[in-house]
C-alpha cells in the first residue's frame, strides 16, 4: 500500500517541476480540460490569484478571480490536478499579503494590483 502512494507522490512531484513558480496577486492563464459529454476541449481562465493554500504536497489548490460582465467568478484549483493542462503567469502582481480577500469588495481602479519590475 505504501509502495503505491510513494508512486503517485513521486508522479506529482514530476508534474510539479514543471509549474511556473506563482503567488497570490499573480495575473495567471488557466489552461482547463473540459469535458461535454464525449468531446474534450481547453478551456482558458485568465485572472488574479487570490490566494494559494498549501496544504500536504499533494493537496495544494490555488484560487483565481477575474471578472466576467461586470460580476466576480472565482476558481479553486487543485494544483497537481489532470484537467489543468498548463498554468501560464501573464504578469507578477506587488503585494504585501499571502490572501487577497479584500479584493471581493472593491472594484474598477481600486482592484488594480501593481506591477513586480
Amino acid at each position: 500500500m505504501s509502495e503505491l502512494i510513494k508512486l503517485i507522490e513521486q508522479e506529482y512531484a514530476e508534474k510539479r517541476k514543471e509549474l511556473p513558480d506563482f503567488k497570490a496577486g499573480d495575473s495567471v492563464n488557466v489552461h482547463v480540460r473540459i469535458r461535454e459529454g464525449n468531446k474534450e476541449r481547453i478551456q482558458q481562465f485568465q485572472g488574479t490569484v487570490i490566494q494559494r493554500r498549501h496544504g500536504n504536497t499533494n493537496g495544494e489548490t490555488f484560487t483565481v478571480r477575474k471578472i466576467s460582465n461586470g460580476i466576480g467568478v472565482e476558481r479553486i484549483f487543485p494544483l497537481l490536478s489532470p484537467n489543468i493542462e498548463k498554468i501560464e503567469v501573464v504578469r507578477k502582481g506587488k503585494v504585501r499579503r499571502a490572501r487577497l480577500f479584500y479584493l471581493r469588495g472593491r472594484q474598477g481602479k481600486a482592484a488594480r494590483i501593481k506591477e513586480k519590475l
